[in-house]
């Protein structure tokens, strides 16, 4: 245990999980031993890691940290033609391999869906799910899904719908601007999908907490990325509605990568969600301002549900 900042923070632990099928996962675990599980599905793309800021948020309410890369990403084998529901396997076999019985569950960005997957197919396990600048599926009924986003994820995602070599074109370019990506680049990679309150954000630690995960992202090819891609304009693997756990859905107006349309429209279809549209924040400075709302919100659904209020 180190200080950091004056606050106690905990250094992170890295673990190695075997999936049922013999893939490798790649799993972060940080903070209080004995806390309740928070699982973090990072966004597209990314890889594992603990920023310490959030570990901290996390254990002065009792939460321990467990993150890991999905499969194709870092140190993660992949899974090709994996769905987004796919990532339940996977989370059930991190779970039983740290002796965690239920949890905690957040996404933010790409890694929305999949904390939605885990609410939907979990339920004996998870307490309650918060996705931050979430996806919704592809196509929405009602929602002009590519409406709002950036000039760079409008040619991402058209790519995707065109296959697979249009898609491993595009990402190759752009793996290649992040291989060696700095924090005060970061800004400048992410173009025109990041708004002024999301390039305000990217300073101090967390550009260059971001800039690692990104460089790490890409450091064993494009294969997580590309099977993430594919994941969020197939078939997601579940239904929406059958989500029976508490869900919140948190977004941002200012966000160029995920536009706060698609946090209504999944506020919206999921049964009892909880809405936090925000005009003012973005994709990335949604989580660092209002991540203790967050946890707080997360903690008060699980005690909610616990306890449910009678009814006369």
């Amino acid at each position: 245990m180190a200080r950091y900042h004056d606050v106690v923070t905990f250094e992170p632990r890295w673990h190695s999980v075997q999936a049922p099928d013999g893939r490798d996962l790649e799993v972060v675990s940080a903070g209080p031993d004995n806390g309740r599980c928070f699982l973090f599905h990072s966004g597209t793309p990314s890889a594992a890691g603990a920023y310490p800021p959030l570990v901290a948020q996390l254990a002065s309410r009792d939460l321990r940290l467990v993150t890991f890369s999905r499969a194709g990403y870092a140190g993660s084998s992949a899974m090709n033609g994996r769905a987004v529901g796919d990532v339940a396997t996977d989370v059930q076999a991190i779970l039983d391999a740290l002796k965690i019985d239920s949890f905690f569950c957040a996404g933010q960005s790409g890694g929305g869906p999949h904390a939605l997957a885990c609410a939907a197919l979990l339920p004996d396990r998870v307490i309650a799910t918060a996705t931050l600048a979430g996806a919704a599926p592809w196509p929405a009924d009602g929602l002009d899904w590519m409406a709002g986003m950036g000039p760079e994820n409008i040619e991402e995602f058209n790519a995707a719908m065109k296959g697979r070599d249009a898609l491993e074109r595009f990402l190759v370019r752009e793996a290649a601007s992040l291989k060696n990506v700095q924090p005060a680049d970061v800004a400048a990679a992410l173009g025109g999908l990041v708004s002024d309150v999301d390039k305000a954000a990217l300073t101090g630690g967390y550009s260059e907490y971001l800039a690692g995960s990104l460089r790490r992202s890409v450091s064993t090819g494009i294969n997580g990325w590309r099977d993430d891609d594919f994941a969020f304009v197939t078939p997601w693997g579940f239904d929406l509605a059958a989500i029976k756990t508490p869900v919140a859905v948190w977004q941002g107006g200012e966000d160029r990568m995920v536009p706060m349309a698609h946090g209504a429209w999944l506020a919206a279809r999921i049964p009892g969600a909880e809405a936090h549209l925000l005009p003012g924040e973005g994709h990335l400075s949604l989580a660092l301002n209002k991540i203790g709302d967050v946890l707080d919100g997360l903690l008060a659904m699980g005690k909610a549900a616990a306890h449910p209020a009678r009814t006369s």
